[in-house]
């Protein structure tokens, strides 16, 4: 995609600070971030959304993503971390080029993601929901 930022990133046409790189992702320190050290994590090729990025470039993404937090913990002495991808502008995605957030997190960094509970109104409508998800499960 021509006019992507993530994909003039990779091409080195917008300077980044890079964390880490190989032939299937390229990860690099977000300018926005929620703690210092808070990586992006991208395939290479352009993909929106994560359910078209391939198997292995996806699992690549989710490998390199586990070691940037553990190198996160240890170098910059944070306690955890998250793993955060959006698919979608409802999900918060404001990039369009699939990216995985590796977000170091401290016990008291004050950070809340806000997630609220809508519990299921009965198990036969919890198993029904599964039900219906399953059904449309498509894996190559």
């Amino acid at each position: 995609m021509h006019n992507c930022i993530f994909c003039k990133i990779i091409k080195g046409e917008i300077p980044s600070s890079k964390v880490y790189e190989d032939d299937k992702v390229y990860a690099f320190l977000d300018i926005a971030p929620i703690n210092p050290g808070h990586t992006l994590v991208i395939p290479k090729e352009h993909h929106a959304g994560s359910s078209s990025i391939p198997e292995d470039a996806a699992g690549r993404m989710f490998r390199v993503g586990g070691r940037i937090g553990v190198a996160l913990k240890r170098a910059l002495d944070y306690d955890g971390f998250n793993l955060h991808l959006a698919d979608g502008g409802c999900a918060g995605q404001v990039v369009m080029h699939a990216h995985l957030h590796v977000v170091p997190r401290g016990v008291e960094d004050g950070f809340r993601w806000n997630w609220r509970q809508k519990p299921y109104a009965d198990d036969a409508r919890r198993n029904e929901t599964a039900a219906k998800i399953s059904e449309k499960i498509k894996l190559d």
